[in-house]
């Protein structure tokens, strides 16, 4: 055992009664900022401490936990200041405590990989699956089979998430006789928080949260309650596996961000025959430069034109400069609406790895104005739909040109 001292303050109180808590399946659920994924990190790292477990950590896409839930474990690590007792592998993204236990990281898009992870004393015993609305139904039945073999303390499955929308499995599997938090029985917990919850927001952050003016937003991320989505713009789309390889010619597009709003990156290909689109790849990153916007690019288009935002100019000369064959999208007047009519003449297949192309258009709808429907997309959550725009310009126009 391996003493430590860490003041009350430094946790959020409605989670400390949860800190031991040992229902096989936990879910964590609620409003944006809530602190969910601030106590699960804080929770793992004590868990660790006491010699009682080993945990494996997952999001839906590797690629994607490094600058997510790595780096809250590493954060927590620092703030407890116990970065003598673990070493943090970076490279084959394992943290080991000095008494053995490990916290090993996996996406779930490497179904070998999940497979081989083996920690180096025991058994998984804990896993979290952070973002939890990303997976599918089957991921979680393939996590499952990881908490197997003998040992000491309970084996624990912890679901986080924002809710999203009613229909997801998550609520059909979980929530039938849930009526309000906390909802406890012999194997399930329960908890919603939002950000009422969390003592450590700034005045800024809570301003935020309590005027957003869209009415799901505000539902789902303010007041962390599952969403009906009304007036979706696009139906005419599934996510289904596919070889990345087979086509003989891909299109991107580029939509430029920052602080606030994601870089979105799109990687597809179009089948002009059959009116089919295929979603490859994505990247969805906040704060990158251009010179790591144009590696990253790079890697995917290489040669290839890449369809940009032409609302920056000077990122777009940028990025030529340092090697991408950048060109800005033409846009214009009822550029929007144009491009929305014709993405919803054709077929839209998702690779399941593209999680943020998936959530977009899950909930990329038309705004309401005294409860009726107008033809006017709400503007978020819609940096990856705007570059698959960009991307298609070329093929809307020569497809309208020969219809009119």
């Amino acid at each position: 055992m391996i003493e430590y001292h860490i003041p009350k303050s430094a946790f959020n109180e409605i989670y400390l009664k949860y800190m031991d808590i040992q229902q096989d399946t936990q879910i964590f659920y609620g409003g944006s900022s809530s602190g969910k994924s601030f106590f699960l990190a804080q929770r793992c790292i004590l868990d660790v401490l006491n010699d009682r477990r080993n945990y494996l950590i997952c999001r839906k896409v590797q690629r994607t936990i490094r600058k997510s839930v790595f780096n809250e474990i590493q954060k927590t690590i620092t703030r407890f200041n116990m970065d003598k007792i673990f070493d943090i592998n970076k490279s084959d993204g394992t943290i080991t405590c000095i008494n053995g236990a490990q916290i090993l990281f996996a996406g779930l898009d490497d179904a070998e990989k999940i497979k081989s992870i083996t920690p180096i004393n025991g058994v998984i015993t804990d896993i979290w699956i952070e973002e939890a609305t990303e997976t599918e139904r089957t991921d979680i039945l393939q996590l499952t089979k990881r908490l197997r073999g003998r040992s000491n303390n309970r084996k624990r499955m912890t679901l986080s998430f924002n809710p999203i929308y009613m229909t997801h499995w998550i609520y059909k599997e979980y929530f039938k006789n849930y009526k309000e938090s906390p909802y406890i029985d012999k194997e399930l917990l329960i908890i919603k928080t939002t950000y009422k919850d969390n003592v450590f927001l700034t005045a800024q952050d809570i301003h935020n949260l309590e005027h957003e003016k869209d009415e799901y937003y505000r539902n789902v991320y303010t007041y962390g309650n599952w969403g009906v989505l009304g007036n979706q713009i696009f139906k005419n789309y599934r996510v289904e596996e596919f070889d990345r390889e087979q086509f003989s010619q891909y299109i991107y597009g580029l939509d430029f961000g920052f602080a606030s709003d994601p870089c979105a990156f799109l990687e597809m290909s179009y089948d002009k025959n059959k009116s089919i689109i295929y979603i490859i790849n994505e990247f969805y990153e906040l704060e990158l430069t251009n010179d790591e916007i144009a590696k990253r690019v790079l890697e995917h288009a290489g040669s290839d034109v890449v369809i940009c935002d032409s609302a920056e100019p000077k990122s777009i000369r940028e990025l030529q400069l340092l090697g991408v064959r950048a060109m800005a999208a033409k846009k214009g007047k009822g550029s929007i609406n144009f491009g929305i009519d014709w993405l919803k003449r054709q077929t839209i297949i998702i690779h399941p790895n593209c999680i943020n192309f998936k959530r977009e258009i899950e909930l990329y709808r038309y705004k309401e104005r005294d409860g009726i429907s107008i033809p006017v997309p709400v503007d978020k959550d819609n940096h990856l739909i705007d570059a698959l725009r960009y991307a298609l310009e070329e093929k809307m126009s020569n497809e309208d040109a020969i219809l009119f």
